[in-house]
């Protein structure tokens, strides 16, 4: 006698199930494939994770010649995503990135393309001070990119800028030379995903090459036709 509500087929395909001995639970509902954005207290856990990290890191000539970590400014949840090179003398003391010279000089390059640094979310390569403001060295940039790249995955910014040649190394490798690869839109792959990256000078070298300053300008305006094509809120 054949159930009413099963065929054959279905009672054989339902007794080789069982034989496998594994629970199986069907559901009507689809199964959704698509990733939840994560909440801000779970960015919030991560960001935190990662500071903690970062502290944790033992005989590094940068942590042990820093007065604090300088690890974040602004808005966490900013479609937009500035990196820096290291933290100077005023960042160091105040343990925000971008607060000095190069700092005020950033704000007004964007704000020349309506854009309030508070609006975006702000961090550096290394995260404490270069003895005498040096240039982080290439196994200082290589051993804090992991910790970069982490960041920036959590952040998960819809563009991502890169400012000079420590940052730009640090995720891109020592190939390649900024005056070359600033002022053109590449993609960098991080856990699978893409992200829309800029190169640009970082202000500290504007300070000291004023004239190279029309090619940031140049590199701002794209960035913020960039900004108008995405429709980013910002």
């Amino acid at each position: 006698m054949i159930d009413n509500n099963k065929n054959q087929k279905d009672k054989i395909n339902d007794e080789l199930i069982k034989s496998y001995e594994i629970g199986y639970i069907f559901e009507n509902k689809p199964i959704n494939r698509f990733k939840t954005k994560p909440t801000l207290e779970e960015k919030l856990e991560k960001l935190d994770n990662l500071k903690e990290s970062i502290k944790m890191v033992e005989d590094c000539n940068l942590k042990s010649n820093s007065k604090n970590i300088v690890f974040n400014d602004g808005d966490i949840n900013s479609p937009l995503m500035i990196v820096g090179e290291g933290p100077g003398q005023k960042e160091d003391e105040m343990g925000k990135p971008f607060v000095g010279d190069a700092g005020q000089l950033l704000d007004k390059m964007f704000k020349a393309i309506n854009i309030n640094r508070h609006k975006t979310y702000i961090t550096n390569v290394v995260n404490y001070r270069p003895p005498n403001n040096r240039k982080p060295e290439p196994q200082e940039i290589n051993r804090y990119s992991k910790f970069l790249r982490e960041h920036i995955s959590i952040i998960d910014p819809k563009i991502l800028i890169l400012m000079g040649s420590t940052a730009m190394e640090s995720l891109f490798g020592s190939k390649l030379k900024i005056s070359k690869a600033r002022g053109s839109w590449k993609e960098l792959i991080i856990n699978n995903k893409t992200y829309l990256t800029m190169i640009t000078f970082h202000p500290a070298y504007l300070l000291r090459q004023a004239d190279q300053k029309k090619y940031s300008w140049s590199d701002l305006k794209e960035i913020r036709k960039k900004i108008d094509q995405l429709k980013l809120n910002l």
